[in-house]
């Protein structure tokens, strides 16, 4: 099946921004895409001080606009972090899925917060706004099923082999990882989950803007099980197709069977929600 990941350019004007993602949904559709995803923070600017203005209850404006651009094209829609979602007095970074019909099928809460401190370079706390999820999120498609993290998430391997013990075959995690940890890790990470797990994984970054306050890596990307990166973007605005050969899983999977000699009698990842 075909993937599409948007590499969106976000401005400061939500409204601008639903349009043209969803119009960029409406071509990845004409052009063969059964799953799309959009990038983490599609409708706001990145930061901790943009977090209360933007944020939305679900359902909301931008997640109605989300489910009916679904339905219109019939495609599974991965709403990147679609808001800052407010539920409750608290604010939470939160991905929405949506199907073929428009219904919600996942939503996602991002579990792990992005508080780090890189002396010289950027200093970051996402907690000073927002509450972290406390779920692992899984949709099926006819086609496989489908695990989701946000941004950081990815950098916990306990997350992405739980998923995989699941049963999932494609990881998808919207991110934004800045000018100082993409060059060294966005594709790292993601070949290393993608071998460990021995399966797909895309990510999905907004475009760069070198005039924001936060600058976006961008080069959204596609990893095989092989650990092979079989679709990559630039930094501009653009959307990456990839077809997605379950059959390869299958093949590589059998040709270096890790998951059945695993040593559970010495060692062991657990959900615990």
């Amino acid at each position: 099946f075909r993937l599409a990941l948007i590499q969106l350019h976000v401005s400061a004007v939500k409204s601008d921004n639903l349009q043209r993602a969803c119009g960029l949904v409406r071509e990845a559709s004409a052009k063969g895409a059964k799953l799309v995803a959009l990038p983490e923070c599609f409708n706001s600017p990145y930061g901790t001080q943009y977090f209360k203005e933007y944020a939305e209850k679900i359902p909301g404006e931008s997640t109605q606009k989300l489910s009916e651009v679904a339905k219109e094209c019939s495609i599974y829609l991965i709403g990147g972090r679609s808001i800052p979602e407010e539920d409750g007095g608290k604010l939470y970074n939160t991905c929405t899925v949506f199907g073929p019909d428009g219904a919600l099928l996942a939503k996602h809460r991002k579990v792990h917060l992005f508080d780090i401190n890189v002396p010289g370079k950027i200093q970051f706390k996402e907690s000073e706004t927002l509450s972290p999820g406390n779920s692992f999120s899984m949709f099926d498609t006819p086609y496989c099923k489908v695990g989701l993290g946000i941004c950081y998430d990815m950098r916990f391997a306990e997350m992405a082999q739980i998923y995989g013990q699941k049963g999932c075959q494609l990881l998808i995690y919207p991110g934004a990882f800045n000018m100082t940890t993409g060059p060294a890790h966005w594709e790292l990470l993601q070949r290393g989950r993608a071998v460990d797990n021995q399966l797909y994984v895309a990510t999905v970054s907004p475009a760069r803007d070198e005039k924001a306050s936060y600058v976006a890596w961008g080069h959204s990307t596609v990893v095989n099980p092989w650990g092979e990166v079989i679709a990559k973007a630039g930094a501009e605005e653009t959307v990456v197709y990839t077809d997605i050969d379950l059959k390869k899983l299958t093949e590589i999977r059998q040709q270096i069977p890790i998951l059945s000699q695993k040593r559970c009698d010495l060692y062991g990842v657990e959900m615990k929600k």
